[in-house]
């Protein structure tokens, strides 16, 4: 959401920054909508100050023994309240027709953010070690599981549709061994505080991380009134929702290991085999609230945060800043993480780390207590540190030998119970 006040002041700006992300002008609308509200709000307060300056002359009529003159005012002040609530109502529909134009606008991208329509215009800031060469024809992760005898869709597919599976024996461990390693990363050496929030959420939630109501068919909801959470960014960032915080507690660090669940609606025919796209996976969440002005920094320490799991697990990956016609709908700037993938001879997503800046913020009422001013919007940052059954992908795919078995990481090794190789 917007701050109406700063789109009426500069609406020039706001819509040269959605021009960026290829839309047409939107404050026209929106400003000729605030435009009849501020008059409708006019309108009633000139009715109410009618109504009352007409109900203290009845009793002024009454007491001179002027019955004729406070029937008139009666009938004044009865018709000043017919008319305060039909201008009620108008502007109670006024208002909720602003408010659904309003969610129905992604966030501004920051100024300096790469323009382009789509990934192709993105731009790589680093990377991380030279792709994988093997001195063999690499397998997919799916064909590698499924050798192994621990990675079964067929099974999964029986009981839940495609794009599910079951984890057997050791790649299990390692799916759970990935998820306590990041966690474990995260918490002890980065500062973030470990949270187990609910998977289950209302959609006032969900509106208030911005999934709600543009990305309402991506979602599973429940026969009642819950949604499952498609990350567990709705949970960790509504810890804030219609809360003032105290300043002295920001930047906030939360963490949370959680299962994620997405209709994938739009990516119809996209990664159909294997794990890189499912209904269900595990993701390690970081989220970040922050002060305004701490927003930035906080963004590239979120996005060493995340690169750091792949650094200790020795994975090639780059970095690449998504340019306007990728952004999120929520996003100001975002970093992508992608993974190097042997079999698909290319780099993958494996995190995404945004800033939205006080967008959801205003969705959720989230402020904190400011020293010389009024209450501020928070700023909200999230990131994935990391998607687990993507790294356990990336894993089995650059670590793999010849014979299907799979050479585990170093750092993976303790929590693998001793065991080096999966064979």
């Amino acid at each position: 959401m917007f701050d109406i006040k700063a789109i009426r002041e500069n609406p020039e700006e706001f819509d040269k920054l959605w021009a960026k992300r290829g839309l047409e002008p939107q404050t026209p609308k929106i400003l000729e909508k605030d435009t009849l509200i501020r008059k409708a709000k006019q309108m009633v307060q000139e009715a109410e100050a009618a109504r009352n300056k007409s109900s203290k002359l009845i009793g002024q009529a009454m007491a001179k023994g002027d019955k004729d003159e406070a029937e008139r005012l009666k009938t004044e002040v009865a018709g000043a309240k017919n008319v305060i609530a039909a201008l009620g109502a108008q502007l109670d529909s006024e208002q909720a027709e602003l408010q659904a134009l309003m969610a129905s606008i992604p966030n501004v991208p920051f100024a300096d953010v790469p323009e382009g329509e789509d990934e192709d215009s993105n731009v790589e800031l680093h990377k991380f070690m030279e792709p994988t060469k093997l001195g063999f024809e690499p397998k997919g992760h799916d064909e590698l599981g499924e050798q192994l005898g621990m990675m079964d869709f067929e099974t999964a597919a029986k009981m839940s549709g495609s794009r599910f599976v079951v984890l057997s024996g050791l790649l299990s461990r390692l799916d759970r061994a990935l998820a306590a390693f990041m966690i474990d990363l995260q918490t002890e050496e980065h500062g973030y505080v470990e949270h187990t929030p609910p998977v289950l959420v209302w959609g006032k939630a969900l509106f208030g991380t911005n999934q709600l109501p543009k990305f309402e068919e991506d979602l599973f909801k429940t026969t009642g009134d819950h949604y499952l959470i498609p990350t567990a960014e709705v949970s960790l960032t509504n810890i804030v929702r219609e809360s003032i915080v105290d300043a002295d507690t920001l930047p906030k660090r939360m963490t949370a290991h959680t299962p994620c669940f997405r209709s994938e609606a739009g990516s119809a025919g996209r990664d159909t085999k294997g794990m890189i796209r499912q209904h269900q996976f595990n993701k390690v969440e970081l989220v970040s609230i922050t002060r305004p002005e701490d927003s930035e920094a906080e963004h590239k320490r979120m996005l060493g945060c995340a690169e750091e799991v792949l650094k200790r697990l020795k994975l090639p990956y780059r970095v690449v800043e998504l340019c306007t016609g990728d952004l999120g709908f929520g996003a100001r700037r975002t970093f992508d993480i992608e993974v190097w993938l042997p079999s698909q001879n290319t780099y993958r997503e494996i995190s995404s780390c945004s800033n939205c800046g006080d967008f959801q913020a205003r969705r959720m009422q989230a402020r904190y207590k400011h020293a010389e001013k009024d209450n501020r919007f928070v700023h909200t940052l999230n990131g994935s540190g990391l998607a687990v059954g993507r790294t356990l992908v990336a894993v089995l795919e650059n670590y793999q030998n010849e014979d299907g078995s799979i050479t585990l990481p170093d750092a993976l090794v303790p929590y693998m119970g001793g065991v080096e190789v999966i064979k």
